[in-house]
């Protein structure tokens, strides 16, 4: 009988491992090809693991798609830790999150290490490309997004008064603020919208654990930027920078933009220049946007940076929204059928639109725009995108070289 049990749990083992396994390999393909941003990301995975592998069903997938866009993180990269989750156990989900995310990350470090070398008339000029890139992507952002998430009137008022509220009150608590207001509109003007109906979702997670991943998701956000004050460590502030980014982006992909601008170079860890140079730079590689931190982590100007800030940026980033996705699964089906919740998260999508718009002015056009040559290819950008659905590889490709080629004549 003992040898019996043995030999089963052996094979159970085994099975566990062979799944983990398949879970990597399948997601480091997906993070070495899935380009395009998140609603691009969500595709990939439906075809990949709903249509072609059966790991969980339709049904199951939308309900994980409706989740991680109603939560503040990336939204991709919570998608793809929780379906490693349903195929292989704790050991899938970390196999799903790293095999998607650190191709990206691994890429832009490498570009960290060889951009302050970027230095030539050829550089300079591709390297505005870049930020012209940056904002034709922004606008086709803002386009999509406005469409889908303010398509009314009152919605449209709340991003309107959203964005106007942080160009008139840089910093990160005004977004924090305008993200709660949006929130209170939500519940006093959308409770007339439709209800969303939802099912069941059938990935499950202990309610213990997810009150545990919840506990530590506040207090890392209330007791780290005191920790990194009273030790006066800059890996701390380093740290607590990223993770309070990654804690509060609602909408994920380039909602990060501001509340990161604001985190690192208005205190002046970062130039404005390399910021930008690295955000237009995510735009050529796959996977998920939120791995630009391992370019800014690499190239802040004091210690930690390099391999050991890249690490601790993408490590803070992250980190909340899988605490977030985790100990949220457990209770998301008693809350998210609640016309109220539903009403909040109408106002919050709005004020998000409001915020991405207002990156796209500042800092992005008023950095990037310097003569009616760089609005031509900014629109152009933007109408291959939305008109033609160009993948973003090929309108880097393109605008950068139109931008070296301008520069020699």
């Amino acid at each position: 009988m003992e040898n019996t049990v043995n030999k089963r749990s052996s094979n159970d083992a085994g099975r566990q491992l062979a799944q983990v396994w398949e879970v990597l390999r399948v997601f480091v393909r997906l993070g070495l090809t899935s380009f395009g941003g998140p609603v691009a990301h969500i595709s990939y995975f439906r075809r990949e693991i709903v249509v072609r592998r059966s790991w969980v069903d339709e049904s199951t997938f939308a309900d994980l798609v409706a989740l991680c866009q109603f939560l503040p993180g990336p939204g991709s990269s919570q998608l793809c830790f929780v379906l490693g989750l349903a195929r292989g156990g704790w050991l899938g989900a970390l196999a799903a999150w790293a095999g998607f995310t650190l191709p990206s990350a691994v890429l832009l470090l490498a570009f960290a290490s060889i951009a302050p070398e970027l230095t030539g008339a050829t550089a300079v000029a591709a390297i505005h490309g870049l930020k012209i890139v940056a904002v034709s992507v922004v606008a086709q952002a803002v386009w999509g997004m406005a469409r889908a998430l303010t398509p009314d009137f009152r919605r449209a008022a709340v991003a309107l008064a959203a964005g106007t509220i942080v160009l008139l009150i840089s910093g990160s608590l005004a977004q924090m603020a305008v993200i709660a207001l949006g929130g209170f509109a939500g519940l006093a003007i959308c409770r007339h919208l439709p209800i969303t109906k939802v099912g069941l979702l059938k990935v499950e997670i202990t309610t213990l654990a997810g009150a545990s991943c919840l506990a530590v998701f506040v207090v890392l956000l209330l007791v780290m930027p005191l920790m990194a004050t009273g030790l006066d460590s800059h890996a701390l502030q380093v740290f607590n920078a990223f993770y309070r980014t990654g804690a509060l982006v609602f909408g994920g992909g380039h909602v990060v933009l501001p509340l990161l601008r604001d985190a690192i170079v208005k205190p002046g860890w970062i130039s404005e220049n390399s910021f930008l140079t690295g955000y237009g730079a995510a735009q050529a590689i796959p996977g998920p946007l939120f791995t630009v931190s391992a370019y800014l982590g690499a190239m802040l100007q004091n210690s930690p940076n390099g391999f050991a800030g890249a690490a601790i940026a993408v490590a803070g980033i992250f980190l909340p929204g899988i605490l977030l996705i985790t100990g949220t699964l457990p209770f998301w089906d008693s809350v998210r059928s609640k016309p109220d919740a539903q009403a909040v998260m109408h106002g919050v999508n709005a004020a998000v639109v409001g915020i991405l718009a207002a990156a796209l002015y500042d800092p992005l056009w008023k950095t990037a725009i310097e003569g009616w040559q760089d609005l031509a290819l900014a629109l152009a950008g933007f109408l291959v995108l939305v008109v033609g659905n160009a993948p973003p590889l090929m309108v880097v490709a393109g605008i950068t070289t139109i931008a070296i080629i301008s520069s020699q004549l």
